[in-house]
């Protein structure tokens, strides 16, 4: 779309948080769904736009990281952000909105993307032949139906099956369980079960944190698992290749990465951040 074309309703700031820096992939294919459906957005993200959550400890510190991102946004002078983290979501609601007036209003990318269906439908041709059950959790669907939405957009895709389950993780995303003893595994194990009931072949993630606890889920399985982003561009033909996914079920990930790749991303945050969790044993 040319920039003369362009209105108010189609300019935007994707902000996709700073816990996203592991799913390059989703990041990118996500900018791409939205330029195809006629939304021109900036991308944001990393410590620079953080909603303040990784710093929720002291309230001090989190509060002035998020007035610095409403700050940012505010001045680029864009009428509408569009998140992909629901922590990002929920906090600029909750939390920022109330400390720094935003000159903006929030939607999800699911919701952008629902919105402008009539746009994305025609470029869905690629037939993916699969039986899907998507992993739903109950917190963030109470501000932005996702659990609703996601499948309605997968059905789109020809081929794919969305099954349905009763199933309801608790929490807004896996994120929420870490810290609660035994909380992920029973979530695995609860999924599990709900995969076998319904009859699926894969497993589709709506968030990041929830993907990274479920790739692991390939390990010693016919299971796939895929993020709805993932499934989404794989049908419109681009590439959706999950870099986290195969590095998370590789024997040796540092090899599985490469040295080139990890030098380029930082040898010491890679060894104290990213390599702990890839190497973590599958939880089930």
């Amino acid at each position: 779309m040319s920039a003369d074309r362009t209105t108010d309703q189609d300019r935007a700031v994707f902000w996709y948080g700073c816990n996203m820096t592991r799913h390059g992939e989703l990041i990118r294919n996500s900018a791409r769904l939205l330029e195809a459906v006629g939304v021109a957005a900036e991308p944001a993200g990393g410590p620079a736009y953080c909603c303040g959550s990784a710093k929720e400890s002291s309230a001090q510190i989190a509060g002035g990281m998020g007035e610095r991102t409403v700050e940012a946004f505010n001045a680029t002078g864009t009428p509408q952000v569009i998140t992909w983290c629901p922590s990002c979501h929920m906090n600029t609601q909750d939390i920022m909105a109330p400390v720094t007036a935003p000159e903006f209003t929030t939607q999800h990318l699911s919701e952008v993307l629902h919105a402008r269906r009539g746009r994305l439908a025609p470029m869905l041709r690629q037939r993916i032949g699969l039986r899907v059950l998507v992993h739903k959790h109950q917190g963030f669907n109470a501000r932005v139906p996702v659990n609703d939405i996601v499948p309605e957009l997968l059905r789109m895709i020809p081929g794919l099956e969305v099954l349905e389950h009763d199933l309801r993780i608790p929490g807004h995303m896996c994120s929420a369980l870490v810290g609660v003893p035994g909380a992920i595994l029973a979530t695995q194990s609860d999924q599990l079960a709900a995969i076998t009931e319904s009859g699926a072949d894969a497993v589709v993630t709506i968030f990041h944190s929830c993907h990274r606890e479920m790739a692991s889920l390939e390990r010693g399985r016919t299971l796939k698992v895929f993020n709805w982003v993932h499934l989404l561009a794989q049908a419109i033909g681009w590439d959706a290749a999950d870099d986290y996914k195969t590095w998370r079920n590789a024997s040796d990930p540092r090899a599985e990465i490469g040295q080139a790749r990890i030098e380029a991303a930082g040898e010491v945050a890679f060894e104290r951040l990213t390599e702990p969790e890839l190497r973590r044993p599958a939880t089930i």
